[in-house]
């Protein structure tokens, strides 16, 4: 008997399911996850409870058919849309990319992203695929995180300075590839994204509860200029410095 290839094996399964699988039921299990799938317009097709629950909306018909800058308020929803549009437009695909997200109850969480184009079957792009994994707070109290408890230390008290991870394992007293794997363990994160990540929360707070300068916050969060900086810092939380400053700013006193 020959095998079947997998290509056959899902096309055997898949024409004998009553509706098209999208994994919707699935998803829905799942607390710590956004997911969602797009039509070449950007409005939402299928949508996980998770996305429902954080967009402050009482079901999944309050989503369906709508874009993203429609249920996100500004500046966000806008941001995302040029994301989505990205992808939709030349098939860039965006893979794990460590982003600050904000939630209609007033809370923030850091998530790593994915967004992949969806072809139809003469190869034109059709829609999309994303997902948004929150990234979790480590247990600090665990033996692997005892290991590395003096760099994250370092970091946080050298947030300004040059942080090359060679550097970073030889003070934790491992190579650089078991760094790497130690840190990933516990942060779900590579040793650059935990850098990025302490960098950015560093320039969150400086902006939100201080008057100083962008060009000043940004060397004092290790980046050798502003433009660089402000497209680090876009890219991760969606909105300029500058505007964000102006979003989240706390009051005087």
């Amino acid at each position: 008997m020959r095998l079947m290839t997998p290509a056959q094996l899902q096309t055997e399964l898949f024409a004998q399911l009553a509706e098209p699988f999208a994994g919707e039921a699935l998803f829905d299990c799942l607390g710590d996850l956004v997911f969602f799938i797009k039509n070449l317009r950007g409005e939402y097709v299928v949508v996980n409870q998770t996305l429902v629950e954080r967009c402050g909306r009482r079901g999944k018909p309050e989503l369906i058919g709508r874009r993203v800058d429609e249920i996100f308020p500004a500046p966000f929803g806008q941001s995302y849309r040029v994301q989505d549009e990205r992808v939709l437009g030349d098939g860039g695909e965006i893979r794990n990319q460590l982003e600050l997200h904000f939630y209609s109850s007033g809370a923030r969480g850091w998530c790593l992203t994915n967004k992949l184009p969806l072809h139809d079957r003469g190869g034109r792009i059709v829609g999309l695929i994303g997902i948004s994994q929150d990234v979790q707070a480590p247990n600090e109290r665990g033996e692997d995180y005892a290991r590395i408890a003096g760099v994250v230390q370092h970091l946080q008290a050298n947030i300004s300075e040059p942080l090359r991870v060679p550097e970073l394992a030889a003070r934790a007293g491992l190579s650089p590839w078991q760094f790497e794997q130690r840190v990933r363990k516990i942060f779900r994160l590579t040793a650059g994204q935990l850098i990025q990540k302490m960098r950015m929360e560093h320039a969150v707070r400086r902006l939100r509860e201080t008057g100083d300068a962008v060009a000043i916050i940004a060397l004092d969060c290790g980046y050798a200029d502003q433009s660089a900086f402000t497209r680090q810092f876009r890219q991760t939380a969606g909105l300029s410095p500058s505007e964000y400053r102006h979003t989240f700013r706390s009051p005087p006193g």
